[in-house]
């Protein structure tokens, strides 16, 4: 006689494997629910972190340019020497102003938008 469905399945049920079970799904939800977040928010952050640090290592390079540039005028030498050096910080100061009001523009952008939402 051919045994019930249920005796074979109580029968093949043993604590160790249902405990092997609980521990690899823990370990499966674990690893989809922090590891594959975290290698991701890490990829993000060290591609911004290289991207701000090429962009910066640019911009220095344009400033050294633009003085460079200025300090060819002939007009510029002797007692006017201190002018391309004045333009050349004003245009650092402009370029740290423009970058410090557009991160605050899309904070508040996003707070806004986080509170028409809600």
């Amino acid at each position: 006689m051919d045994t019930p469905t249920w005796r074979r399945l109580i029968r093949g049920a043993t604590i160790r494997r249902d405990a092997q079970d609980a521990k690899d799904a823990l370990l499966r939800y674990l690893r989809e629910e922090t590891v594959a977040p975290l290698t991701a928010v890490a990829r993000f952050a060290a591609f911004g972190f290289l991207g701000s640090i090429l962009v910066g290592f640019g911009l220095l390079m344009l400033l050294i340019g633009l003085l460079r540039f200025l300090q060819s005028f002939s007009v510029l030498n002797g007692s006017l020497s201190w002018i391309p050096y004045l333009a050349v910080a004003i245009a650092a100061i402009l370029v740290l102003a423009i970058t410090a009001w557009r991160i605050v523009a899309d904070a508040s952008v996003r707070r806004r938008l986080k509170d028409d939402a809600s």
